[in-house]
C-alpha cells in the first residue's frame, strides 16, 4: 500500500476520510499489464471517485503502551486511562467522554488474544472478519482501509467490497455454499434430560430416543445409485471457477452452476435426494458422570447428524436438568443442609448423626453453638467432573425451642435466668 494515491499505512493517528480514482469503463485498468489497482495513465480514461476511510488511530498508541506489551501492560494501562476519563469523573467533557470511547474500543481488541492476532496483521478487526490464518499475506493488498461503496454499487454489479474482496482473498465460500459432492460434517444436536439430585451426584445411565439423519442405506452415503454418472460443468468447464469483472478487478468465484466442484452429478439417489443420509429414530444408552449439575453437557461422539457426500458424523450433546431435593441444596461442588439442634445440645455440646449423599456421618457440636452456626464435612459434597477434589457438605444448625408443658420446666428455666442474668440486646444502640 502507498503507491498509486492508496493513503499511507495505518497507525499514525489520523481517522480521516480520503479520496483515490479508480477507473469502471477503461481497458487500460484492467489490461493485465500490472499496474496498480488505483493507477491507469491513459489519457481517454474518466475517472470515478471512491472514498476509501482511513482506519481508527493505532491502538497500542490510544493505551500508551508498545507493541509488545503483556496483558497486564494493556490492562494497567486501560483502568489508568479509564479512571482519568470515564465521564463521571468528567462531567459534561464531551472530549473526555470520546477519549473515554476510543481507551475503550483500544482495550476491547488488544485484550482479546485472537481479535489482538488479527489487528496485528491486517491493522484493524471488524466482526465477522477472517482470522489471521485465512487472509492474505501481511504488507500486501489493502490492508488498514475500510471502503466506502457510495458510488461503487453499480461497477460491482451490487455486491459489497466485502464480498469482492473476501472471494478474492479466499475468506469465505461465496454466498456460504457448500462445494457440491464435498464431504460436509454433520450437525451436532443438543436433547435436553432431567435427572434426580442424588443420580447427578453418583452418576446414572440415561435411555433416550433421538431423531437424527443416518447414512442412507440404499446408497451408502454417497448420494448416486449404481448407474448414475457425472459430466464436467458446462459453465465453468469443469475448473469450479468462472472469472468476474468488478470494475477495474478480475478474479475468479466458485461457479453457480456446480457450487465450485466443476462436475454435474445425474442420477441421485431416490431415497436420500442426493444428500447420502436419511431422517431416523434411534435409542441410545448414554452414561452420565457423576457430578454433573443444572445446565452440564455431557458429549456423545458421533450421534449427532451424518455428514454428506462421506463426511464425519456430528455430536450429540445432552443438557442436564437437575430435579430439587428436598433436604440437600447444591452450591457449586458443596452441599448445604439445614439440621435442628435441642437447646441443651447447642448449650451443653453434643455428638450428633447428620445425613449426607454417603449415608449418615457423625459430627462433633460445641458447646455454646448458636443458631445459624455452619459447620463443614469435608469431602462430602459433589464429585469434581474434572477429577479434581470433591466437595464438602455445609451442615448450618437452627436451635430449636422446646415446647413448655409443665410448671416444672418453666421453674427451671426461670431459676436458669436468675444463675445467667445476661441481656443479649445490651449492646443494641438506635
Amino acid at each position: 500500500a502507498g503507491s498509486a494515491g492508496v493513503p499511507p499505512a495505518l497507525g499514525q493517528g489520523a481517522s480521516r476520510p480520503v479520496r483515490a480514482q479508480t477507473r469502471s469503463d477503461c481497458a487500460g485498468c484492467a489490461d493485465g499489464a500490472g499496474r496498480p489497482l488505483l493507477q491507469c495513465r491513459r489519457d481517454a480514461c474518466a475517472p470515478r471517485e471512491v472514498t476509501i476511510h482511513m482506519a481508527a488511530r493505532d491502538y497500542y498508541e490510544v493505551l500508551g503502551v508498545k507493541r509488545s506489551a503483556s496483558e497486564g501492560d494493556i490492562k494497567k494501562a486501560y483502568r489508568r486511562l479509564a479512571r482519568k476519563h470515564h465521564p463521571d469523573v468528567n462531567p459534561g467533557d464531551k472530549r473526555a467522554e470520546e477519549r473515554f470511547k476510543e481507551v475503550q474500543e483500544a482495550y476491547d481488541i488488544l485484550s482479546d488474544p485472537e481479535k489482538r492476532k488479527t489487528y496485528d496483521r491486517y491493522g484493524f478487526y471488524r466482526e465477522g472478519q477472517p482470522g489471521p490464518e485465512a487472509g492474505a499475506h501481511p504488507g500486501g493488498g489493502f490492508q488498514g482501509f475500510d471502503f466506502d461503496l457510495s458510488g461503487a454499487g453499480e461497477a460491482s454489479g451490487g455486491r459489497g467490497f466485502a464480498d469482492i474482496f473476501s472471494d478474492l482473498f479466499g475468506g469465505r465460500k461465496s454466498r456460504g455454499e457448500p462445494r457440491a459432492g464435498a464431504p460436509e460434517t454433520g450437525r451436532d444436536l443438543e436433547y435436553h434430560i432431567t435427572i434426580p439430585f442424588m443420580q447427578a451426584i453418583k452418576g446414572t445411565e440415561a435411555r433416550i430416543n433421538v431423531t437424527h439423519r443416518e447414512v442412507c442405506a440404499r446408497c451408502g452415503g454417497s448420494g448416486s445409485v449404481s448407474g448414475s454418472r457425472t459430466h464436467t460443468c458446462p459453465n465453468c468447464g469443469g475448473k469450479g471457477q468462472v472469472q468476474q469483472a468488478h470494475g477495474p478487478m478480475r478474479f475468479a468465484t466458485p461457479c453457480p452452476q456446480c457450487n465450485g466442484s466443476g462436475r454435474i452429478r445425474v442420477g441421485d439417489c431416490p431415497v436420500c435426494s442426493g444428500s447420502g443420509t436419511v431422517q431416523k429414530g434411534e435409542a441410545l444408552t448414554v452414561r452420565i458422570p457423576a457430578g454433573v449439575n443444572n445446565g452440564s453437557r455431557v458429549r456423545v461422539p458421533g450421534k449427532g447428524d451424518a455428514g454428506e457426500y462421506g463426511g464425519l458424523p456430528g455430536d450429540l450433546y445432552l443438557v442436564i436438568h437437575v430435579q430439587p431435593h428436598h433436604f440437600f441444596e447444591r452450591e457449586g461442588n458443596d452441599i448445604v443442609c439445614r439440621v435442628p439442634l435441642t437447646v441443651t445440645e447447642a448449650a451443653l455440646g453434643a455428638k450428633i448423626e447428620v445425613p449426607t449423599v454417603d449415608g449418615k456421618a457423625s459430627m462433633k457440636i460445641p458447646a455454646g453453638t448458636q443458631s445459624g452456626q455452619k459447620f463443614r464435612l469435608r469431602g462430602r459434597g459433589a464429585p469434581s467432573l474434572k477429577g479434581g477434589v470433591p466437595g464438602d457438605q455445609i451442615v448450618e444448625v437452627r436451635v430449636v425451642l422446646p415446647k413448655i408443658r409443665d410448671e416444672r420446666s418453666k421453674e427451671i428455666l426461670r431459676e436458669f435466668a436468675r444463675l445467667n442474668p445476661e441481656d443479649p440486646r445490651a449492646e443494641l444502640k438506635v
